[in-house]
């Protein structure tokens, strides 16, 4: 689980983080965690951490290449077996471990209980197409993440006046000087730049603030 702003700031962190994970690839039965499936109390979460049964108490459900999940500060989540996610984030590396299966890592149970939301996740937006080239995938108070589906031999220019990543998950093209295949990212910040797709289009995550 991760901490909101507030407690981040409260023990002398810059933020905290809310994520959203983007489903690469997921075999088959691939679940994720996230959230409870029902309302605790501090003392319910606190004795399922100590017996183990919280990992059959968070809400695991099946993902598949594609999905998107958005995981607010404080959300409790997991990542199963068998999935390759893209993870968008805010500029922080501040994980506070309830359970980790008996091994060795350090659990942080305190900090965990105080930021965690004991309880379901609100549900999320749906996805919004703002054209047949962009569908926003989802949007919190820290940044948007989008899809751009972009038509084979097509020219683009993208404008990124503010910290912008562009993930390329499908197809090719051209950025600048930059040559994009799947996997490949780049980063702009005040500037722009020209996308000549390639002639197997391209699919992209963009996000920004």
């Amino acid at each position: 689980v991760h901490p909101d702003d507030a407690f981040a700031r409260s023990i002398g962190l810059a933020n905290g983080k809310t994520e959203a994970w983007y489903i690469l690839s997921a075999a088959a039965g691939a679940k994720v965690a996230v959230g409870l499936n029902y309302p605790r109390s501090a003392a319910e979460l606190r004795t399922a951490i100590t017996d183990g049964s919280i990992a059959n108490i968070v809400h695991w459900h099946p993902v598949h290449q594609g999905d998107v999940i958005s995981i607010p500060a404080g959300t409790i989540h997991a990542i199963g077996a068998g999935i390759v996610l893209a993870e968008i984030q805010q500029h922080s590396d501040t994980t506070f471990r309830l359970f980790d299966y008996g091994r060795v890592r350090e659990l942080q149970i305190e900090n965990a209980v105080a930021v965690a939301t004991a309880g379901p996740r609100e549900p999320q937006s749906p996805a919004e197409r703002r054209s047949d080239a962009r569908l926003v995938l989802t949007v919190n108070p820290y940044f948007a993440l989008e899809q751009i589906d972009l038509a084979p031999g097509s020219v683009w220019m993208l404008d990124a006046p503010k910290e912008t990543w562009l993930l390329a998950i499908e197809g090719h093209a051209q950025l600048g000087s930059t040559k994009l295949s799947p996997g490949d990212a780049v980063f702009l910040q005040a500037d722009h730049a020209d996308i000549e797709v390639g002639a197997d289009g391209l699919k992209a995550l963009l996000a920004y603030p």
